[in-house]
This record gives C-alpha cells, sequence and structure tokens, in this order.
C-alpha cells in the first residue's frame, strides 16, 4: 500500500484557466508529482452552493392541497404544490428537467450561494424562490467538498423548518414543480431512478441528524 503524500511532495509548475463560463471556469494544474514525474490536472472552479431539507407541517400541506390555484401569487404557489397524505409533515421537492444528463430528476431545493450570504441565508432565499415557501429556522447540518477528482466545489447542506408562504421568484432557466413528499417516504422516493447525489446525500445527512423521523 502506497502511504500518502505531504502536500509539499508536489510542486505546483503552472496554473491556466482555459475557459470562462460566466457561471464557472475551467483549466489545469500542470503539477510535478512526489515521484517526479509531470501531469496535468483538469479541474471546473463552481461557485459554492447550498442543498435545502424544508420541512413542511402537516396543516401547511392540507392548506396548499386544498387550493386550486388562481390569479395572485399566493394561490399560484399553493395549487403548484402536489402534495400526497395531506396532514402530515412533508419534506418539498422539486421535480425538473435536466438538459445535461437530459433526464427529468426530482430533487431538494438548491441553489449557488451569493456573495456576501452565508448558507444559511442562499437556503432561505433559494427555498423561497423555488418553492414560495420561507423558513423562520434555519440550521447548517454540514459543508463539504464535492467530487475533489475534478471539481472546486463546496456545498452545505441546511434544514429548513418552520415554512410560511412567501414569493415564488423562478429564473429564466428554471422550469420546474413542487412536489410535497411525507418525510418518512422522502429517502426512499429520493433514490428511486434516476437518483442525484446531491438530495440523497442531504436526506443521508438528515436522517443522521434524526431530523426525519
Amino acid at each position: 500500500m502506497v502511504p500518502p503524500t505531504d502536500p509539499t511532495d508536489w510542486e505546483l509548475l503552472e496554473s491556466h484557466t482555459e475557459y470562462e463560463t460566466g457561471w464557472y471556469d475551467g483549466g489545469y494544474d500542470l503539477l510535478r508529482q512526489p515521484d517526479g514525474t509531470e501531469k496535468r490536472y483538469f479541474w471546473a472552479d463552481l461557485p459554492p452552493a447550498v442543498v435545502v431539507v424544508a420541512r413542511v407541517d402537516g396543516t401547511a400541506v392540507v392548506e396548499s392541497s386544498a387550493s386550486e390555484g388562481g390569479e395572485g401569487g399566493e394561490d399560484r404557489t399553493r395549487g403548484e404544490l402536489e402534495a400526497e397524505t395531506p396532514g402530515e409533515d412533508h419534506l418539498l421537492f422539486v421535480e425538473q428537467y435536466r438538459p445535461t444528463v437530459r433526464e427529468t430528476h426530482l430533487e431538494l431545493p438548491a441553489g449557488i450561494v451569493e456573495d456576501g450570504e452565508s448558507y444559511t441565508q442562499a437556503a432561505a432565499r433559494e427555498l423561497e424562490e423555488e418553492t414560495g415557501f420561507s423558513p423562520s429556522s434555519t440550521a447548517l447540518l454540514q459543508e463539504y467538498a464535492v467530487a475533489t477528482g475534478v471539481l472546486r466545489h463546496e456545498r452545505a447542506v441546511v434544514y429548513a423548518e418552520g415554512l410560511g408562504l412567501g414569493e415564488r421568484e423562478l429564473d429564466s432557466n428554471e422550469f420546474l414543480s413542487v412536489r410535497s413528499i411525507p418525510v418518512s417516504d422522502a429517502l426512499e422516493r429520493a433514490r428511486e431512478p434516476p437518483a442525484n447525489d446531491s438530495t440523497i446525500s442531504a436526506l443521508l445527512l438528515a436522517k443522521e441528524e434524526g431530523l426525519l423521523s
């Protein structure tokens, strides 16, 4: 077994950005490895992101399910929320087509952390923008690095509760539907194909913290 190397055993010879998209940058670092050989390591540099595990009270689910929707912002939010087993506590999901993988995925609300925001502030903003629900309480569960073999990208998981109706405001590239799934069924539903890493990892962390009971 090869022992782990010290960071000082790696010499950075060159760092080059090959393209900039306005959302993320891509490039490579040329490194001299501990054995003396040289190798390019390609990377994509993304801004930090947050995934939101948002618990909605069973009473709110009943109210949302009962509404048929209308012209007002509040009714549109309620009308677009499709709930299962009203009366039980649910988690909020969004369902959307992902052009990159050409699949429709059931996901937890998520998004990029804007400059000057904390993870919890970004979580509250993204949750309201995507679902129309605003939390009264948020808690940071975990911060971690994502796909360290190719990405420079930090992600956090935030738990949100005490949800009330806010104002939904989707981005120009967001075409999604809000789904409400019973807490007890959420992880099982998230594991159904096609599954995605951010949703499953966030739910597993919430379960470990005893928040899915």
